[in-house]
């Protein structure tokens, strides 16, 4: 069914109850969704966690531990074309195959137990990457179209609270079960819970048209989403806010053991910070949807980049106290562009292109974090823990300015009609 700009409006008039939350949980499709998100986060994180000690355990090398993460996020720079594949199909069964798929591949994991067998572990984690970007891509396609268009902004920031929950309860269960039964029981979780988010999704009830024949190659369509998503009024300064705030961040990531050394606390105590900041998360879930028809996708998102700049200015104080207010701040402060940009994209995208503009985002979002990392990594021992701090502090806090000055965008303006 098709809205129009004025009945989207009305929704979101509509959607501003503080109830809104008990309205997403009560939504047949919104709670399946979430539960999907619940179940197979879970068995993610905890593979993130058990797949660098297993590599480690098994190689004795920090290096190819190391190499883990980076099997899983290289996919993400092919986004803009494994986002095609999320508009070339009907979300629903793609969804459902993409987790049975992931759950079979994980199962060869079963067979590793010795150094000769880590490049299994690495194949497997390119795999899941890679599906990975299609499975979001088609899970935002899917949203867009099985919840109503008022309750987006409440669906994306439950998604985040539940993601950033089960991030501080599956490393530490990947952990206990590594520890007692290695890492082939961690891989039988993970595929266990991606067969449950696929019953989660066969539940679905929403009707989908087969998609048009695609015209022109591969390329030429994954060009036309970047298009789209370049040349939008809305969509643009918001992705690119996104990609330079990743990039900030992760200089700060990289920092992370550095700060925990002024302090004059173990390593463990990053356990501790990534709690916190968790927490934080949560929270800021939680107020997503009401902050967001408030202030609308652009304010959201700027407010959140201040506070994430007030955050790393912070951490440069060596303080438990400062710490722990940092780390807080950063966990709300850093999901609020990352949900702006995506809750516009869902909003303002034509259904025949969700997939891909999607993935395109996601890519142009997430790509500056891994730099970021990187340069962070190799600035920490070479200059002083406030200098690195405070100019990422400093890119955020002109980065959140520029985009709470640019011209307001209505709401209405360039939404997509979804069918």
């Amino acid at each position: 069914m098709t809205r129009s700009p004025t009945e989207a409006t009305e929704g979101t008039r509509g959607a501003r109850t503080p109830w809104a939350v008990v309205r997403v949980l009560r939504d047949r499709n919104a709670g399946l969704c979430l539960a999907a998100v619940v179940v197979s986060g879970f068995g993610t994180s905890a593979l993130w966690l058990a797949s660098g000690v297993w590599v480690k355990d098994l190689t004795g090398s920090d290096a190819l531990a190391a190499l883990c993460l980076a099997a899983m996020w290289a996919p993400t720079l092919a986004g803009p074309v494994l986002g095609t594949v999320a508009d070339r199909t009907r979300r629903r069964p793609l969804l459902l195959g993409t987790n049975l798929l992931l759950a079979g591949v994980l199962l060869t994991l079963l067979t590793v137990d010795s150094a000769g067998g880590v490049w299994v572990l690495y194949a497997v984690l390119f795999v899941y990457g890679a599906a990975g970007v299609v499975h979001d891509a088609a899970e935002s396609a899917l949203v867009a179209t099985a919840v109503d268009r008022s309750l987006l902004g409440d669906v994306n920031g439950l998604r985040m609270t539940a993601t950033e929950g089960m991030k501080l309860l599956a490393p530490l269960a990947g952990a206990g079960l590594y520890a007692a039964y290695g890492g082939a029981a961690v891989a039988l979780l993970d595929a266990v819970t991606f067969l449950l988010a696929a019953a989660l999704c066969a539940g679905l009830r929403v009707r989908e048209d087969r998609p048009a024949p695609a015209g022109g190659g591969r390329w030429a369509q994954t060009v036309e989403g970047a298009r789209y998503l370049w040349t939008h009024p809305a969509l643009r300064p918001l992705v690119v806010a996104g990609g330079a705030t990743m990039l900030c961040a992760g200089v700060s990531g990289a920092l992370t053991y550095a700060v925990i050394d002024a302090l004059g606390h173990a390593p463990p105590y990053a356990g501790v910070l990534y709690a916190v900041q968790g927490a934080g998360s949560v929270a800021l879930g939680l107020l997503t949807g009401p902050a967001l028809r408030r202030l609308g996708e652009r304010r959201f998102a700027a407010y959140g980049i201040a506070l994430l700049a007030g955050a790393l200015a912070l951490r440069a104080v060596p303080s438990d106290p400062a710490a722990l207010v940092s780390s807080a701040a950063i966990g709300a402060g850093l999901p609020c562009v990352l949900i702006a940009a995506l809750t516009a994209v869902q909003r303002r995208t034509p259904g025949p292109l969700l997939g891909r503009v999607t993935a395109t985002a996601h890519t142009l979002v997430f790509t500056p974090n891994v730099i970021g990392l990187a340069v962070g990594a190799a600035l920490v021992e070479l200059v002083a823990l406030g200098w690195l701090l405070l100019p990422p502090a400093g890119g955020l806090l002109v980065t959140a300015v520029a985009l709470a000055r640019r011209l307001p965008v209505r709401e209405t303006e360039g939404m997509a009609a979804s069918s």
